[in-house]
C-alpha cells in the first residue's frame, strides 16, 4: 500500500506573501486547487485521510473527502512550522533570512524543534498506514512535506524532489521501508502545474 502526501491549496496569505496564522483560509484559487487534487485522489483507492488542523490544510482535506467519501481525521503534529511573532508580517517587511538554520522565531519553533515534531508525525503516519487497508492520504504543509521528503523518503530512478513545494503537490511513496517515491511533488492535476506559488518559502 502507499501513502499519498499532499500540500494544501493556495491560501489568502500565500497570495499576499504574508507569514500565516492557523486560521488562514484558502483563496478562491486554492479552493479550486483543492477540488482538483480531490478529484485526482478519487482514483487512488484512498482508505483514510489524515490532515493538519490548520484551516488551509483541513479545508483541502475536506475537498479530498468529498471526492473519496472518506472522513477527515486530524493530527496536530502535521501543523506547519510555527513562525511565532513573524505571523502577520509580509515577507518583504523583514531584512533577514527567516529560514536560516540558526534563526529561532520569537515565540515560534526552531528548526530542530520543528524537525523533531515532524519526525513524530512521520512515525504516526507509518503507524496509521500499518492499520489501513488501502492507501493513506496525508494533507499538510510545504515545510512538513519537505522535511518528510528530506529525512525519510528514498527517490527511485527518474524522480527528483521539487526545489519548491507547489500548492496541492502530490507525493506518493510506499509505506514500507525504504519508502520509495513513485511520484514526487507533482501538480499535473492543475491547469498550470509549473507555476510556483509565493507561499512556499514562508513554510505556509
Amino acid at each position: 500500500m502507499a501513502i499519498v502526501l499532499v500540500r494544501h491549496g493556495e491560501s489568502v496569505l500565500n497570495a499576499k506573501k504574508v507569514f500565516q496564522f492557523p486560521e488562514t483560509p484558502l483563496s478562491e484559487r486554492g479552493l479550486g486547487q483543492a477540488e482538483k487534487v480531490g478529484a485526482r485522489l478519487a482514483s487512488l483507492n484512498i482508505a483514510r485521510i489524515i490532515a493538519s488542523d490548520y484551516e488551509r490544510a483541513h479545508n483541502t482535506a475536506k475537498a479530498v473527502s468529498r471526492h473519496t467519501g472518506i472522513d477527515v481525521e486530524i493530527n496536530t503534529l502535521l501543523r506547519e512550522r510555527n513562525f511565532g511573532d513573524l505571523r502577520g508580517l509580509k515577507h518583504d517587511e523583514i531584512d533577514f533570512d527567516s529560514h536560516a538554520a540558526d534563526y529561532d522565531p520569537p515565540n515560534g519553533e526552531s528548526w530542530s524543534v520543528f524537525d523533531a515534531r515532524v519526525d513524530r508525525a512521520w512515525q504516526a503516519i507509518l503507524d496509521e498506514a500499518s492499520r489501513t487497508s488501502g492507501n493513506l492520504a496525508v494533507v499538510s504543509h510545504g515545510l512538513v512535506c519537505a522535511s518528510i521528503a528530506r529525512n525519510h523518503l528514498k527517490l527511485v530512478a527518474g524522480e527528483t524532489m521539487p526545489a519548491h513545494w507547489p500548492n496541492t503537490a502530490v507525493t506518493i511513496f510506499e509505506n514500507a521501508p525504504p519508502h520509495a517515491v513513485t511520484v514526487a511533488g507533482c501538480g499535473e492535476h492543475l491547469d498550470t502545474p509549473d507555476v510556483m506559488d509565493a507561499g512556499y518559502m514562508a513554510g505556509l
